[in-house]
């Protein structure tokens, strides 16, 4: 019933020992000032041979489409879930936030266990059942000892094949999620991304909100659920990954023995709908607010574009910085020390936010409500930019590759991080990178690379400008255009 088994290098995260990472209170001015040529983050073999010397990620497709993937990590406990292709992307207007509502409701029981019972089950075992939804992906996963994967692996069968959809359930969780969209709204950071891609992505459902407006989640029914799963939970669109101690062999055969039964009911998936990015400006002015919280962005690239990790060496280099941390002289980011001297703004954030054919790369920041400092603080983030395409040093650009290393590193420790980690990637690239591959796209990564790759994606390109808050220094969409390659820094 396998129609072919492969594998991948695992992106495993190797012990990184005290040595091989300069902390951070050590630097001295001298330093972090310096355009110098910077050595990468370690030159030993012991390093190079730790990105090659990790287990690797296998990866089996069943006979009805679905593919389990999993790395073996010698731990007693184990990380197993689904990742599915659909999200709130494949929404339209009049079913936005049935991906979420239907994340909610799988918990609330199935034709072979209530919710009661689904909960004492989790409890009993220990483990821990969770959820979420994205603008491309949804998840269910179990984290749990690894003897209780068959145990697991059934619960997430049930709830994904089972659902039962009661309508009391169905009003429950409706109050719950208006519920909920009260405690986003009051969450700005949260807000002002929403409305980034409300403007950026307008007229495309990028730009859809995750809940979905009010409206929808007071109209949404079982029969709206019932279409979204027969049409999106699709064996094809489906990743089975885990990590942890955990055999391959005897996981594909839970698999079989749990989701083998699972019938592809459309022989082609789904084509997401194309991004448009529309290079565009909202300001919600409320002058009561204590601050103004502002995000400046302009088109950034998906998860497979070539210069993806050089768009992230660009986001290291500009950095974050919050005032109530502190760090002053030592910080690692140009652009952070040149905020802290200026005094503006409160703190702020680079991100760079990728999808299958788009994204979104940028800066979000919290400023005082001064009619000054928004003005003062955009103008300075848009002279870094231009500064990256004009006259970024060898030195920063390899503290940043450096930088971005051990941040990677960082984020895949735990058998839920590297699990999350190849569901992703699965999903986004098909594959698993390796390691080594990511340490080598991130070292190719040059002054001249990154000066390219800025030229390409943000210097004199339209940005998107949002503003809520005391905005009254928010400076006009004409003014912020022209800024972005003004001939003076």
């Amino acid at each position: 019933t396998l129609l072919y088994t492969i594998k991948f290098e695992a992106m495993t995260l190797p012990r990184v020992q005290s040595a091989l990472v300069r902390p951070l209170r050590t630097l001295v001015q001298s330093r972090a000032n310096s355009s110098k040529a910077v050595a990468p983050i370690v030159t030993s073999d012991s390093y190079r041979k730790s990105l090659l010397n990790v287990n690797p990620t296998e990866v089996t497709r069943l006979s009805n489409g679905m593919h389990v993937c999993s790395e073996y990590i010698d731990t007693p406990t184990a990380t197993v879930g689904l990742w599915i292709d659909a999200g709130t992307r494949w929404e339209n207007e009049q079913n936005n936030g049935v991906a979420h509502f239907l994340e909610h409701l799988v918990f609330k029981g199935t034709e072979n266990r209530s919710q009661h019972e689904l909960e004492i089950e989790v409890e009993n075992m220990g483990a821990h059942l969770n959820a979420y939804t994205s603008r491309e992906q949804t998840v269910y996963y179990a984290k749990c000892f690894a003897k209780d994967v068959d145990r697991s692996m059934d619960m997430l069968a049930d709830i994904l094949q089972n659902p039962r959809l009661e309508e009391g359930a169905i009003e429950r969780e409706r109050h719950v999620i208006l519920r909920e969209m009260q405690e986003v709204e009051t969450n700005l950071q949260e807000v002002i991304f929403d409305h980034l891609h409300a403007v950026a992505f307008q007229g495309t459902p990028l730009s859809y909100n995750i809940l979905g407006p009010t409206q929808n989640i007071k109209s949404i029914n079982r029969a709206d659920l019932l279409d979204y799963i027969t049409k999106h939970y699709q064996p094809q669109q489906i990743y089975l990954a885990a990590a942890g101690g955990v055999d391959h062999a005897e996981l594909v055969k839970l698999a079989e023995k749990h989701f083998g039964d699972m019938q592809t009911t459309h022989t082609h998936p789904f084509d997401y709908p194309p991004a448009r990015y529309t290079g565009s400006y909202m300001k919600s002015r409320d002058d009561s607010m204590e601050l103004a919280h502002v995000a400046l962005a302009v088109e950034g690239c998906s998860w497979t574009n070539p210069d993806y990790f050089a768009l992230m060496v660009a986001n290291t280099l500009v950095g974050n910085w919050n005032k109530a941390q502190g760090g002053g002289k030592t910080l690692p980011s140009k652009f952070a020390r040149e905020i802290h001297e200026l005094g503006h703004p409160q703190s702020y954030m680079a991100f760079n936010t990728c999808y299958k054919d788009t994204g979104l790369w940028g800066l979000y920041g919290v400023c005082e409500p001064d009619h000054d400092a928004v003005r003062i603080f955009l103008g300075a983030v848009q002279a870094e930019w231009r500064r990256l395409y004009r006259s970024v040093s060898p030195g920063e650009v390899q503290r940043a590759k450096n930088l971005l290393k051990t941040l990677l590193l960082a984020q895949c420790d735990g058998t839920t991080a590297v699990c999350e980690d190849i569901g992703r990637q699965m999903l986004t690239y098909g594959r698993r990178i390796s390691l080594a591959e990511i340490d080598a796209r991130i070292e190719a990564v040059t002054p001249d690379v990154l000066r390219r790759v800025v030229g390409e994606f943000v210097y004199d390109k339209d940005p998107v400008l949002v503003g809520i808050g005391a905005t009254e220094g928010l400076p006009d969409y004409t003014l912020t255009k022209i800024q972005q390659s003004s001939p003076v820094d």
